[in-house]
């Protein structure tokens, strides 16, 4: 199979596919600028719209649904874009700062201002446990993506999410 040439994800890109719609999270992907901030703001809003609607394991079946569902979508939109991680695919921001949010509600805006925060420092500089949770399923450039590609995409947000949950958690221990 010939090498593709890589894409830009452009609405009309995303517009083709449903797996495309899903995995730039709605269009909050294709910020210019920092669009895995732009998904997890995007998160944000969306948690403090559907929280009230939704039980523990309400939660639990949209993350479980939407993780099996994300790997489907950021496996085809990486595939159809060329590219082994691209920045646009933010469904893994969006599936994990609903997990944070999760956990810490019923915070106070502080406290939700203080786990994006600590969620977007994990996301982006990647120190330690997420760096290698993101080396662990890289494609080559120029590579066809496969399944395991997706599910990386998805995993090194979530253990991101858990070094964010795991700081949470020992601040609350020490300080109260």
């Amino acid at each position: 199979m010939p090498e593709q040439a890589p894409r830009r994800a452009t609405a009309g890109f995303m517009l083709r596919h449903p797996a495309h719609w899903i995995a730039l999270g709605f269009g909050s992907g294709l910020s210019p600028k920092a669009p895995g901030t732009a998904g997890t703001l995007w998160a944000w809003l969306a948690f403090l719209v559907i929280n009230p609607w939704l039980s523990d394991l309400g939660w639990a079946a949209l993350i479980g649904g939407g993780t099996l569902v994300g790997w489907w979508a950021c496996t085809v939109t990486a595939r159809n874009l060329a590219i082994p991680d691209p920045g646009a695919i933010v469904w893994d921001e969006v599936l994990a700062f609903w997990l944070v949010l999760w956990m810490v509600m019923p915070d106070g805006l502080l406290g939700q201002a203080v786990a994006f925060g600590l969620f977007r420092y994990f996301d982006a500089a990647k120190p330690g446990p997420v760096r290698w949770a993101d080396s662990l399923f890289k494609g080559r450039p120029g590579a066809p993506v496969g399944w395991a590609q997706g599910f990386g995409i998805l995993f090194d947000d979530f253990v991101a999410a858990g070094c964010t949950l795991a700081v949470i958690a020992l601040w609350r221990a020490v300080f109260g």
